[in-house]
């Protein structure tokens, strides 16, 4: 009995096994790119950040979890073939950009882009040596949540802001620092209003905005592929239904960006929670006004603020819609609620729609906590503003051990927890020694 057992669970690991090699990122081509992701740093030598940017990097495919790395960790948990190292990344760790400890070394870690292209796996890269660095500077990953702007004004204020920074990048001289003035007073008069969130603001801004900026000027070789690649990357981001979650990924390029163009030094800098703004104001001599909002009414009407409106409009009845469609999802029993401790967020920020005071919905995610680890892959799951709470539909419900099975998601439970059913919905909670 116990062979027969024992030989379906041998085919499967032999078939993963298999999946893992079935990927583009192999052999001599992920040398070659691990080589060129070397020889932009190289290229740079520490002169943005004052410290030599490349180190041991890892990219992990999401969907088998294979490792491919530059170097090996010095525990010896990877294996080396054909000049890189490969392994398994463990089920419970989540897997995005940033800097990660594994097997005693200090690797940048990279998502391997679904399908080949070569600007994206170097920027990945980049981007996760930068986390790295940050790491090694004492700056540790956060959940940063804004949850502001996907209220209306703070979204009209931002728009504002990132139109004339817009301009400002596209021009020179006095109309470039009209137009960085412009977007002083937007940020301002929305920092006047939103006072207590102007410190998430900044850290955000740093943490990835920084990092933004660095791996687009690192993969660029001119200063007009830069600003294309920047000014692409806004325009993405701009019709992003909601900015809670992605805010501080473009508006701390863009500031640093005008920083750059104007030879600044970024070795200078504290890159946690500096205000960039403040930064591009004192560089480039900018006088605003004691109270922003006094003009900024007057300086929207040059930067189309009625098409804004249009925009705003759209999207709260498109949320409005949303609501209506999708909300008994998360609202009729059985639902399985999970209180978020110590989150850590895997998602892609085009993925999120907001749902006005109820939440955001993830279409697709990961998040481990200190009870374990949820994979959404498809139906959603439901957060609550101030990232305390989660819910996913419990339909379909069905159990393995401490592996818990839904409609589009499969939760892992680590030790000392449980999944307990209360009036016909579902808690995930500490065991009662």
């Amino acid at each position: 009995m116990k062979k027969w057992i024992f030989l379906p669970v041998l085919i499967i690991l032999i078939s993963c096994k298999e999946k893992i090699t079935d990927t583009y990122f192999t052999g001599d081509k992920a040398i070659g790119y691990f080589n060129e992701i070397e020889a932009i740093c190289k290229k740079d030598s520490g002169r943005l950040w004052g410290q030599y940017l490349y180190g041991p990097v890892m990219f992990v495919d999401r969907a088998s979890r294979t490792i491919i790395a530059s170097h090996p960790d010095k525990n010896g948990i990877l294996r080396q073939k054909n000049g890189i190292y490969t392994g398994h990344y463990p089920r419970e760790r989540i897997i995005n950009n940033t800097g990660v400890e594994f097997g005693g070394e200090l690797f940048a870690l990279s998502p391997l882009p679904n399908e080949e292209d070569a600007y994206r796996i170097k920027t990945r890269a980049i981007h996760s040596l930068f986390h790295r660095l940050q790491l090694t500077k004492g700056i540790s990953q956060a959940v940063f949540n804004t949850r502001h702007m996907d209220e209306k004004d703070a979204r009209l204020w931002v728009k504002l802001e990132w139109k004339a920074l817009k301009k400002a990048i596209n021009s020179e001289g006095i109309e470039q620092e009209l137009a960085i003035r412009d977007a002083l007073i937007f940020r301002g008069s929305r920092r006047e209003q939103y006072q207590k969130y102007a410190e998430e603001e900044n850290k955000f801004e740093t943490y990835e905005g920084l990092a933004t900026f660095t791996y687009i000027l690192l993969c660029t070789d001119s200063a007009g592929e830069n600003n294309a690649r920047l000014l692409e990357y806004l325009d993405r981001i701009y019709t992003y239904q909601s900015y809670s979650r992605s805010y501080g990924l473009i508006p701390g390029a863009l500031y640093a960006n005008l920083l750059y163009q104007n030879n600044f030094d970024f070795k200078t800098i504290m890159i946690d929670s500096t205000d960039l703004g403040k930064l591009v104001k004192e560089t480039y001599d900018i006088q605003l006004p004691e109270l922003c909002r006094d003009i900024a009414g007057s300086l929207a009407l040059n930067y189309n603020i009625d098409a804004i409106y249009r925009e705003e409009e759209q999207r709260l009845q498109d949320i409005n819609e949303r609501i209506h469609r999708q909300v008994s999802v998360f609202t009729e029993k059985p639902v399985v609620f999970l209180e978020l401790e110590s989150p850590y967020f895997d998602f892609e920020p085009e993925d999120i729609r907001s749902l006005d005071t109820l939440g955001i919905l993830y279409n697709s995610m990961r998040i481990s906590d200190n009870w374990g680890k949820l994979t959404v892959d498809k139906g959603g799951c439901l957060v609550s503003n101030n990232l305390k709470h989660l819910r996913i539909t419990a339909k379909g419900l069905k159990e393995r051990k401490s592996h818990y099975y839904g409609e589009g998601w499969h939760l892992i439970l680590n030790d000392g927890w449980e999944l307990d059913e209360v009036n016909e919905n579902y808690l995930v909670r500490k065991l009662i020694p």
